[in-house]
């Protein structure tokens, strides 16, 4: 017959441990606090593409002109004193090259067109900045274009560049890539320093930062949003109420599955792996994002699945095994599916770490989380709930009839 390893011996003293982790991760959340990514911080949100210009426009008439633009095509709005109000449609779909639609903006009067890219690039990925007005000027309005031959840039490269003109002390940047490689779009988010106009501030640091780097006349600006303290404080009350959420309906599932104190030990379990997790984040001051949002919420599925497999394993053993304390049938379960569980364990370690070693930036957070909460999760399933159970089933004893029918006796006294 197989050993049966004694858990239950160190249900207590590992308990007591636990409680000491937690309680050091509130202590210094209460001293330290958590180090909010901009996912949870007020700020900027802005994005950008590096391209270079393909032609500009300059107006020299007595009227004013208005360019509107969209992914089929632009048009030039003429209106006011000394000028027939008209709109002048240029499709690219018509105009497929640079050459041909300068050459067609060109026949307006006032209006002057400057091819600065070959004249055959191509028009259908033309865009502009949004950040510049929109009435033509004697200052050239730059349309910029998708160029094949430049350079793929890379978001670290961006945001190394970016925290680099920055200097130590500054707000911190975020950059992802938005859309293909080749389109060098991306996004930048920039928590706010909270001085008065600092978010107008930032926007022009980033975008000075950038043209100094690449030109002036290739970056140009696709969106800008400014997120404000309340939606992100918002938004930290939804993640909170997300977790508690999914506590709750796991709770439901086991009470309906088993009886109430197992359905507790599974989500004290997982609530532990939680806040193991949070004590963690909490002491190394990894920045919480909402990746790591995730992986907080990976682990509660992965540790309730190993949880769930140990007490029907219980449940199992109780109709054919006598036995005469509650802990015998938690060892006996618990060793036989020990090497189940350290076998799969480790299968899925091997892949999170392998995306430890070989990512960067916020994926290697996420899997270094990851780590310390699959660990966590065996330790739970075997320590934290089998601590549980054995303290609600110390007066537990066995019966014929609950054997014949695979259930669960209570403690006496107590009532389902």
């Amino acid at each position: 017959m197989k050993k049966i390893i004694r858990f239950s011996r160190a249900f207590l003293p590992l308990c007591i441990v636990s409680v000491l982790v937690i309680l050091s991760g509130a202590f210094r959340i209460a001293t330290k606090g958590v180090n909010f990514g901009l996912d949870f911080a007020p700020g900027l949100l802005e994005e950008v593409r590096i391209a270079p210009p393909a032609f500009s426009l300059t107006y020299n008439g007595v009227a004013r002109a208005v360019v509107q633009t969209s992914s089929t095509g632009l048009s030039i709005i003429v209106s006011g004193a000394g000028a027939e109000n008209a709109t002048y449609t240029y499709l690219y779909g018509v105009y497929p090259t640079v050459g041909s639609l300068t050459g067609a903006l060109g026949q307006l009067d006032g209006l002057t067109a400057s091819a600065i890219a070959a004249p055959s690039a191509s028009t259908s990925s033309l865009f502009v900045d949004s950040s510049v007005s929109t009435v033509l000027s004697s200052t050239p309005y730059l349309f910029h274009y998708n160029d094949p031959a430049m350079k793929v840039l890379d978001p670290d490269e961006v945001r190394d560049f970016l925290a680099a003109s920055d200097g130590e002390g500054g707000p911190g940047f975020e950059v992802k890539r938005m859309g293909a490689e080749g389109d060098n779009s991306f996004q930048i988010r920039t928590a706010d320093t909270g001085e008065e106009g600092a978010n107008q501030a930032l926007e022009d640091k980033i975008i000075s930062s950038l043209r100094s780097a690449y030109g002036n006349d290739s970056v140009a600006v696709i969106r800008t949003d400014f997120i404000g303290a309340q939606f992100s404080q918002s938004l930290v009350v939804k993640s909170i109420l997300t977790v508690l959420a999914t506590l709750a309906l796991i709770w439901v599932y086991s009470t309906i599955r088993f009886k109430w104190d197992f359905a507790l030990g599974a989500v004290l379990a997982i609530l532990h792996d939680a806040l193991v997790m949070l004590s963690f984040i909490a002491w190394t001051q990894i920045e919480f994002s909402t990746i790591i949002l995730a992986s907080i919420l990976t682990i509660i599925g992965y540790s309730i699945n190993d949880t769930i497999v140990v007490l029907d394993r219980v449940r199992e053993n109780f109709k054919t095994i006598k036995v005469q304390k509650f802990t015998e049938h938690l060892d006996m379960a618990q060793t036989e599916i020990l090497s189940r569980t350290v076998i799969t364990t480790i299968t899925t370690l091997l892949a999170v770490v392998a995306l430890f070693v070989f990512t960067t930036g916020s994926m290697k957070d996420f899997a270094l989380c990851l780590i310390v909460g699959m660990i966590s999760g065996v330790y739970s399933t075997i320590f934290i709930t089998g601590g549980f159970l054995s303290l609600t089933r110390r007066n537990w004893k066995p019966t014929e009839e609950d054997r014949k029918i695979g259930a669960f006796a209570l403690p006496a006294g107590k009532k389902a």
